[in-house]
């Protein structure tokens, strides 16, 4: 990975990341279908790794094994390997629609480690058609991939390394393919109320907990950014000041954002970034009255290793 952070910005390559968010959007109705239920629905959620998008090891419906399915951005394949050794691989590029993407690796994995249907609908996004008969969405960029993913990759390392010191609940860094992004949850333990009834909100929210994430951008915010909210957010939670001093609150969003292009060009951009991680939880930790031990811990005091 170079070490420059690189440009990202979902207005330069909004046609290819409609696609690549539709594909990672099978794999995660696979996990959601095929892994034991979680609390806060994570076991939907999805792994940014070394070779992309990808499911933890999922039961397969045959009771053979288990299988992983990833989209490999190296090699810009959709992969399902079963733990016996077989691998199948589609092709991504150049430019294949959707739905015939999608079609091909459900085949995949029903002939690799039996039956198993998903819900094609589409999550989370502006276009309705199902993912398997979806062809719509059919540019895919490898070099627009090659930026998301190294700037991706930039964004999961702050992450990582901001939860690693907490010692109450969290979540390792989550590759969400509803709303594209990456993400880490810190809990304090206590209930919450979710803001909505339908299912994803009433499962998902149900815990007090700081959110801090990245993603590339989408129609409503086309910037990238890192994000940071907390849940229920109380009275006067939007008036902090974080840092650094380009971190703001965002009204329509109801999010502080800390634009990628105000990171990147930053002389330490990974500073600058776990910089507005603390901030971001030192400042919910303070608004929502956390066990102030906990809250200490989120900012590395004391430190994880002794």
């Amino acid at each position: 990975m170079s070490d420059s952070w690189p440009a990202a910005s979902y207005q330069q390559w909004s046609a290819t990341c409609d696609t690549l968010h539709a594909h990672t959007q099978v794999l995660g109705k696979l996990a959601a279908t095929l892994a034991p239920p979680e609390p806060q629905l994570q076991h939907a959620a999805l792994r940014l790794t070394a070779r992309g998008w990808e499911t933890a090891p999922l039961a397969a419906p045959d009771g053979s094994g288990v299988l992983v399915v990833l989209l490999d951005l190296r090699s810009h394949q959709a992969v399902v390997e079963h733990n016996n050794g077989r691998t199948e691989r589609i092709p991504l590029a150049p430019d294949r629609p959707v739905g015939e993407v999608t079609r091909e690796l459900l085949a995949t994995v029903r002939s690799l480690a039996g039956p198993v249907q998903i819900d094609p609908t589409p999550q989370e996004v502006p276009w309705t058609a199902p993912l398997d008969s979806d062809e719509e969405h059919a540019r895919y960029d490898r070099d627009e991939v090659d930026r998301y993913f190294a700037a991706a990759t930039r964004a999961a390392l702050v992450l990582a390394e901001f939860r690693a010191p907490f010692r109450g609940r969290s979540t390792p860094v989550n590759a969400w393919w509803g709303s594209f992004d990456l993400a880490v949850s810190l809990f304090s333990g206590r209930p919450a109320d979710p803001p909505a009834t339908d299912f994803i909100m009433r499962n998902a929210m149900n815990a007090q907990e700081i959110a801090i994430g990245w993603w590339p951008g989408d129609p409503r915010y086309e910037q990238a950014a890192f994000y940071a909210y907390a849940h229920p957010a109380p009275e006067g939670y939007a008036t902090g000041s974080l840092s650094p001093s380009a971190a703001h609150w965002n009204d329509a969003l109801g999010e502080y954002i800390l634009d990628w292009d105000d990171v990147r060009t930053q002389a330490e951009p990974h500073a600058a970034a776990l910089e507005f991680t603390r901030s971001a939880a030192n400042h919910a930790c303070a608004a929502c009255q956390w066990d102030p031990e906990l809250a200490a811990s989120a900012l590395g005091n004391p430190p994880p290793v002794s």
